[in-house]
């Protein structure tokens, strides 16, 4: 029997390789998820499978050729080093895996791993700053599914969102100086976007996001409100780096259509362009590793998009990915929970 204690990591995935096949099979799984796509049944169904990865597939496939690198997905590569060196920086009483919620590594095949060593303790941390349940939400349900099924099922701790966790703030600060905010005419912070109705849901008194003050304050009602949580993110960041109000904006990227969260982050970028704006710095702390919404989506489409109306530069501030303070949160998250 091995006593260490288990830790998981689990991030969104990646496909396996950037061909259409590929990507595919990871959209078909990922968008698949009733907590994704939180559409009935046969509804989500006919869309996903007969409109969307069809059409979308090809399309995706080409975006994700610009992320790759020669070693692969960079969201895998990170979450491999993050792996390598948090089971250095914790130790032999510790043992660190790696999953993606949807495709490889699997959390089937990672969590059966796990069971065979007779952990005498699970910890798991869902790689997303602030919830919502299309991830963090969808992690945990995964995750007990498939426990649910083990005859010894050890004790598990989820530790959930950390958006305010002085260490992961301080980490992106770090990242951050290597920028002199001075230099730029406007702050983004950028965060994925999510449907509206998704949360609406998370209010147990019936009234919808919009009641509930999330773009000022967080409280009992709305602390687990993804809008609430983002807002709440900036306001921390802000703090750290002296900003004013008029300094810098939230906004919401990745949309799918209009009834997404506002404002979105295209739009600003139009706007400031419009304005006069020629200098952008662009943080997305939703993402604790850069990929396809922080390299491509940030740092090519957005920068033509700029350019379009006038704009020089889109500044990403590169996000967490293994650097040593990020590796110190996550060491510091799982001593205070284990």
């Amino acid at each position: 029997m091995n006593s260490k204690i288990g830790v998981l990591l689990v991030n969104l995935g990646t496909p396996d390789s950037p061909s259409v096949t590929d990507v595919r099979k990871y959209l078909f799984e990922f968008l698949n998820d009733p907590r994704v796509i939180d559409l009935p049944w046969l509804l989500r169904k006919f869309l996903v499978n007969i409109i969307i990865v069809p059409f979308r597939a090809p399309k995706s496939a080409k975006i994700y050729q610009q992320l790759w690198t020669k070693d692969g997905s960079p969201l895998l590569i990170y979450g491999e080093r993050v792996k390598e060196k948090l089971q250095t920086a914790l130790g032999n009483n510790f043992e660190v895996e790696l999953a993606m919620r949807y495709q490889n590594p699997s959390m089937d095949d990672v969590l059966e791993k796990m069971r065979l060593k007779q952990h005498q303790k699970l910890i798991i941390i869902p790689m997303f700053p602030q919830y919502a349940s299309a991830t963090t939400g969808s992690v945990v349900e995964k995750a007990m599914k498939i426990i649910s099924k083990w005859w010894v099922m050890p004790e598990i701790k989820f530790i959930g969102q950390f958006y305010d966790d002085e260490n992961f703030l301080n980490s992106f600060i770090e990242r951050a100086k290597q920028f002199n905010i001075n230099e730029y005419d406007h702050v983004l912070f950028s965060y994925h976007g999510l449907p509206v109705r998704q949360v609406d849901k998370v209010y147990v008194d019936g009234k919808p996001c919009s009641d509930h003050n999330c773009e000022n304050e967080i409280t009992e009602d709305n602390k687990f409100c993804y809008k609430a949580a983002c807002y709440a993110t900036t306001r921390l960041l802000a703090e750290k780096l002296n900003l004013t109000n008029k300094n810098y904006t939230v906004c919401f990227q990745s949309r799918l259509n209009k009834d997404w969260l506002e404002p979105f982050t295209d739009k600003i970028i139009i706007q400031k362009a419009k304005e006069g704006a020629k200098r952008l710095l662009v943080f997305s702390p939703a993402f604790v590793a850069d990929c396809l919404e922080t390299n491509v989506e940030i740092g090519i489409e957005y920068q033509k998009l700029f350019e379009e109306y006038g704009g020089e530069k889109i500044q990403l501030v590169e996000s967490l990915n293994d650097h040593p303070m990020w590796i110190e949160t996550l060491k510091k998250l799982i001593l205070k929970n284990f």
